[in-house]
């Protein structure tokens, strides 16, 4: 009897496991069913697209420049002396002609009044020849005094006239020499460190008091290869109002424009360079000589270029490629030969038309070649002047 019940038992519990294995296998079957209906009824994603550009657009080259200032003075005294008065802030903007320091003027205005009294003496000895000179003509002609004597007073007249000059020229230096006593910015600009302070000697054209820089406008040199001046040079002519783009360190792009007004006549022979100066306007004092500073030389003009935004180019391992939606809405790989980006921009030589719909906003969202999508049509360059988005390639 037991054996009987233990077998009943045991075909119960196969006819049980039987049924949760089809009861499994059909939820799971309805689950697959749904999973695919859902997917069908997903709504294509959303993308938004720009029309290729044909423009003309110009091309540039990147150069390494660095500012310098169109005037550099080291100062020096004219006249020795010491210090007796530093009349700036260091690194402060000096106008043309304002005192940065003053000698102790006590020993030349001492000459002056030394040469002044000098002058004053030489003037009355000149006078008094002058008049005995003339006293001896009179008297020579009517035979009172010897022609030996007239000789000797009319000489004495010119050698007091000679000495009159010479003491009204000494009067002069020495009125030049306590000017000196307060050197002057001979530019406008901006001073540098006072390399000495009061109460130390200066030397008369020997001794650096401070260095003053101009700060606007400025310069910038750089120095292209010969290849790209032989592209450029339609673009460039004579160099003179020539564009170029500047950036310094720090900053996105290319903010500051600047005029070429300076190409060198030969190139150098042992980098093969040849040098260009642009002038850059600079009211704020941004660049600071010495500064290096990023440059855009105009290369090429292009009168009708393909353009894309850069965000919409993707790469796979060596290939360039975009996505391209059709008048059905479907997107599709397209390998393209990209060349140069500007502003943003890229210049496609080859794979695309002009009027095409790319994908520059939601491309990480396509993950399969004829894909539908939901486009919103957008401006290309309008697209490109945003930040740009992190594109997966599949």
């Amino acid at each position: 009897m037991d054996s009987i019940n233990t077998h009943y038992a045991s075909g119960g519990e196969l006819i049980i496991g039987l049924a949760l294995i089809l009861m499994v296998a059909v939820g799971l079957a309805g689950c697959d069913a749904r999973g695919e209906q859902e997917q069908a009824q997903m709504p294509p994603p959303a993308v938004k697209v720009a029309k290729v550009l044909d423009d003309p657009v110009t091309l540039w080259d990147d150069f390494t420049g660095r500012v310098a200032a169109p005037e550099t003075v080291d100062l020096r005294p004219r006249v020795s002396g010491y210090i007796d008065k530093v009349s700036f802030e260091e690194g402060e903007l000096v106008e043309q002609g304002d005192v940065l320091f003053v000698i102790d003027q006590r020993p030349y205005r001492a000459r002056e009044r030394a040469a002044a009294a000098d002058l004053a003496q030489a003037r009355s000895q000149y006078q008094l020849a002058k008049r005995e000179a003339s006293r001896a003509e009179r008297l020579v002609a009517s035979r009172a005094i010897s022609r030996e004597e007239y000789d000797r007073r009319a000489s004495a007249m010119v050698s007091a006239r000679a000495a009159m000059n010479a003491a009204e020229a000494a009067l002069e230096t020495a009125r030049l020499d306590l000017e000196y006593t307060e050197v002057r910015s001979p530019i406008t600009g901006r001073a540098g460190r006072a390399m000495v302070t009061r109460g130390n000697l200066a030397n008369a054209d020997q001794t650096l008091l401070t260095t003053v820089v101009s700060v606007d406008p400025v310069y910038v040199y750089f120095e292209s290869d010969s290849d790209s001046y032989l592209r450029g040079r339609e673009l460039l002519g004579n160099g003179e109002d020539t564009e170029v783009r500047i950036g310094l360190s720090g900053e996105n792009g290319y903010p500051h424009r600047g005029k070429v007004d300076f190409i060198d006549n030969r190139l150098n022979a042992s980098t093969g360079t040849l040098q260009f100066r642009a002038v850059v306007p600079n009211p704020d004092g941004r660049f600071k000589p010495g500064q290096f500073a990023r440059v855009e030389l105009p290369a090429e003009r292009l009168d009708k270029a393909l353009l894309i935004d850069s965000k919409a180019l993707l790469t796979d391992q060596n290939r360039r490629y975009v996505y391209v939606v059709d008048d059905e809405n479907k997107a599709s790989r397209r390998n393209v030969d990209a060349g140069r980006t500007v502003d943003g921009l890229v210049v496609i030589r080859d794979g695309l038309k002009p009027g095409e719909r790319v994908i520059v906003n939601g491309v990480q969202k396509v993950f399969m070649s004829g894909m539908p999508v939901a486009p919103t049509l957008v401006e290309m360059r309008a697209a490109a002047t945003k930040e740009p988005e992190v594109a997966a390639a599949p």
